[in-house]
């Protein structure tokens, strides 16, 4: 069952799950709740879900003007303040993975742990493995047939601005994100980022993402795609649960991690 929450200038749709420390997940682009399917049952097995809808997504209303992930991320921090009161894990997938991202630089104290499937930090002509799909991403074509039918079900603004909203999100894959390999330094929570071995990202991209976060690990999850979750959900779930826990094994010849062990402050006697 989900409800509805006032966070700032949005009427935001959401859903909780299970018990135990709060873990956010942040679907992607055109998508629903739904689309967290494989991952709900493991994840809620052991900490307590919540599940916004972002504005323009599922039952979450379009508000006027263009979207922009600052936006979306201001919602979050909103809502992580008004319903979750608390710092929490984020996991965010594609667009959500963005999200997650700017919420980590601008409220590092709400943010535990973090993982991001599939996500970029500069706009899709920078990023993706095929930049001119965007042009065939039109409302009424079928590569989006799959996400209209996900809108059309539930919107709370009716099938008919289906058109308006799927505009809206490929005007901002064009533009944005905007952010630096310095804005990512400035990241300071444990992050592990996700990609499949055929992601719509370019595997170059993922890897300057990862590099760029200090405190980060890559997980390339080899014959999949942009739908990873959906595609090898057995092992995308162990891996966040791995990381959500902060398990990990001392590496025998760490390369980028003792450089950073080297450079870290000597521990007060």
């Amino acid at each position: 069952m989900g409800d509805y929450v006032e966070t700032g200038s949005v009427r935001t749709w959401y859903e909780t799950e299970g018990a135990g420390d709060p873990l956010v997940l942040l679907h992607g682009g055109f998508c629903t709740n739904e689309t967290w399917g494989a991952q709900r049952p493991a994840l809620a097995a052991r900490y307590r879900l919540f599940l916004p809808e972002r504005r323009a997504h599922g039952h979450t209303p379009d508000v006027d003007g263009p979207l922009s992930y600052q936006d979306m991320a201001d919602d979050t921090v909103a809502f992580l303040d008004s319903v979750v009161d608390g710092p929490a894990h984020l996991v965010g997938w594609s667009d959500g993975g963005i999200v997650a991202l700017l919420v980590a630089l601008a409220r590092p104290d709400r943010v535990r742990r973090m993982v991001v499937i599939g996500a970029t930090f500069r706009p899709a002509a920078e990023c993706w493995a095929e930049p001119g799909a965007i042009d065939a991403m039109t409302p009424g074509s079928p590569e989006l047939d799959f996400f209209r039918e996900l809108y059309e079900a539930v919107s709370p603004d009716g099938a008919g601005h289906w058109p308006v909203v799927a505009r809206k999100v490929t005007d901002m894959w064009r533009t944005q994100p905007t952010l630096t390999t310095g804005d990512l330094a400035r990241i300071g929570v444990p992050t592990l980022v996700v990609v499949g071995d055929d992601d719509m990202m370019t595997l170059e991209h993922t890897s300057a993402l990862y590099r760029s976060i200090p405190d980060s690990e890559l997980a390339v999850v080899p014959g999949a795609s942009h739908l990873v979750p959906l595609e090898k959900p057995d092992v995308v779930n162990g891996l966040i649960l791995d990381h959500l826990a902060g398990v990990s094994t001392p590496t025998m010849m760490p390369i980028r991690r003792a450089r950073q062990e080297t450079a870290s402050p000597a521990a007060p006697a």
